[in-house]
């Protein structure tokens, strides 16, 4: 009889996840000892067929449709990309570095660079239901987990803030997977 409340109970309570595309991810996550929730969803389509390849969960400490003031918060934030399709090394290493390209100065991309390559370097093939996950904690930096695997942590939070705005800033990769990550 316990056996069964049990499972009557545990069906009965919210699953507790947020979902796009087929894809879950965490409604919340513990990071550096603070509660953050999902701000939004977003998927990444590319090529002129919109070929889905990952979809992005944003995590923050207050939700907000501000991308601004996501990105000059010093605090403590995640982006996790769930992948729905492979992608080669230099497929994400080509995307980081257009990303940069695109919503940071030229002086500011020189500047960050060997962080840059830093984070190229760590990248490897990702496949089908893979994931890569950034977390930025401040006073540490970002780190930078590839298949589960933590692979190291890029200090500075400039890198950090030009990071996140590859997705955040005036040029993402795809205007409604900016849209889903702000939560609009």
């Amino acid at each position: 009889m316990k056996t069964l409340v049990a499972f009557v109970l545990a069906l009965a309570l919210p699953a507790f996840a947020a979902e796009k595309d087929g894809v879950t991810h965490p409604d919340e996550v513990e990071v550096n000892g603070k509660k953050l929730v999902v701000n939004g969803l977003g998927t990444r389509e590319a090529t002129m067929f919109n070929v889905d390849v990952y979809v992005a969960a944003l995590y923050v400490v207050a939700k907000t449709d501000d991308a601004g003031k996501i990105l000059w918060a010093d605090e403590e934030k995640q982006l996790c990309l769930k992948f729905v399709h492979d992608a080669d090394k230099s497929q994400i290493t080509d995307a980081w570095k257009e990303g940069f390209e695109k919503n940071a100065s030229e002086e500011t991309v020189k500047k960050l660079q060997p962080k840059i390559d830093q984070l190229n370097g760590w990248m490897a093939d990702i496949k089908d239901k893979d994931s890569l996950t950034f977390t930025y904690v401040p006073g540490k930096g970002l780190e930078v987990k590839v298949k589960e695997e933590v692979k190291g942590t890029i200090e500075e939070f400039e890198f950090a803030r030009e990071f996140f705005a590859i997705w955040l800033g005036s040029e993402p990769p795809n205007d409604g997977l900016k849209k889903g990550l702000l939560g609009k």
